[in-house]
């Protein structure tokens, strides 16, 4: 089975309200076994929009990785993070 990606790019607006965030999405990250390969560090952005961070996180499937997303523990945390930050996230499938 192919796994999935969570591919993040974030810029963070109010770091005192994405705190919040930071402290809620664990949870979910951690029931649904995600393992980060990316998180941060340095990053050139040779096109496109230019953000402050770079996520990218693994998951069994992508299945599992839009489950993550949906999942109650997540979307407790991205209420957390909307009015904190400007993301883009895509969730994509890796290769067989």
């Amino acid at each position: 089975m192919a796994k999935g990606y969570w591919i993040a790019f974030v810029t963070v607006t109010d770091p005192e309200k994405y705190a919040g965030y930071q402290n809620h999405a664990p949870a979910a990250f951690a029931k649904y076994k995600a393992r980060f390969l990316a998180r941060g560090g340095d990053a050139e952005t040779l096109e496109g929009e230019t953000f402050q961070r770079h996520v990218v996180i693994e998951f069994a499937s992508k299945d599992i990785a839009l489950a993550c997303y949906h999942s109650p523990e997540y979307q407790n945390a991205r209420n957390h993070r909307q009015a904190a930050c400007k993301a883009n996230i895509a969730i994509v499938e890796g290769m067989p």
